[in-house]
């Protein structure tokens, strides 16, 4: 295992070597400029770089928190990531501090920074973080969903097809999952969304959240999409959706086709029914029985 500390089987340490700089990934607010640590405000004033995704927001994040940036300030996005990434690493090795900021909430969650991340672990360079706002664990924690298990999906595909394709793959997911969407694309989302899950799942639509117009909604997918039809939705949204529910187990007799598919692929019947007992969540003993007499 690459620890990044040099020693065998040990943590990985945030710790930075003499004379070698550092990469911090800092999380910015995602909608109330109050909620910037006070960590946040001392690092845009210090850092030797900043890489912001958008300079002309950091510009106006640094004017609201009064703060005078003392560094050099870099443009660091999709567009130029991979080109960018090679500078920056050199700039650690050569022991500047580079901070790495995106729009809002933390970068490398669905915005720029994890190839520079990558590229750092790989070159043995000490990348540390500013915690703070995330707009998945705010929309998650309003939502009045489940919490103890989550998946973030960030944006489903634009096209129509590849949605379809995902969110068959998500059709038995059982933990409650997070999506991001923009806002005019929200209503075909809800749609895809509710032919794929059924109209009765549970969900919530997190928009402008921290913002003086935070709105969280919370009720079926069907209800859900009703209001996204008839309101011109603005803002940045986060899409919260309950987990599939558990599976009922089947009956015994109702598996004995399957039993007999797989023993005419050339399965012995114990694994069969083995195998198709778990998948079905019977009892091995009684499918055994159920093929036996079905015979």
């Amino acid at each position: 295992m690459d620890t990044g500390t040099g020693e065998a089987g040990g943590p990985e340490i945030a710790g930075t070597p003499t004379g070698q700089g550092r990469i911090i990934l800092a999380a910015t607010p995602i909608g109330n400029v109050g909620d910037a640590s006070s960590r946040l405000v001392e690092l845009l004033s210090t850092a030797d770089i900043i890489a912001a995704e958008d300079t002309r927001r950091l510009h106006r994040l640094v004017q609201a928190l009064g703060v005078t940036v003392s560094g050099r300030v870099i443009s660091y996005h999709e567009h130029n990531e991979a080109t960018k990434t090679v500078e920056l690493l050199e700039l650690v090795r050569s022991g500047k501090t580079i901070l790495m900021v995106s729009d809002a909430g933390m970068p490398a969650v669905s915005d720029p920074g994890f190839r520079l991340v990558e590229g750092a672990v790989e070159a043995g360079l000490t990348v540390t973080a500013v915690p703070g706002p995330s707009a998945v664990l705010t929309a998650l924690a309003l939502s009045g969903l489940p919490t103890d298990r989550f998946t973030f999906e960030g944006f489903l595909p634009r096209k129509a097809g590849e949605r379809s394709a995902r969110l068959a793959e998500l059709h038995d997911e059982r933990r409650t999952m997070v999506f991001f969407e923009a806002p005019h694309r929200l209503e075909p989302m809800l749609r895809a969304l509710h032919e794929r899950f059924g109209p009765a799942r549970r969900a919530a639509v997190c928009r402008e959240l921290t913002k003086t117009y935070e709105e969280v909604l919370r009720g079926s997918l069907q209800e859900l999409l009703q209001w996204a039809e008839g309101n011109e939705v603005r803002g940045e949204i986060a899409v919260v959706v309950a987990g599939a529910p558990a599976k009922e187990p089947g009956r015994p007799e109702d598996n004995v086709a399957a039993v007999n598919e797989l023993v005419s692929q050339g399965i012995r019947l114990k694994e069969a029914v083995a195998a198709v007992a778990e998948e079905a969540r019977v009892s091995k003993r009684e499918l055994y029985s159920a093929v036996l007499a079905a015979r």
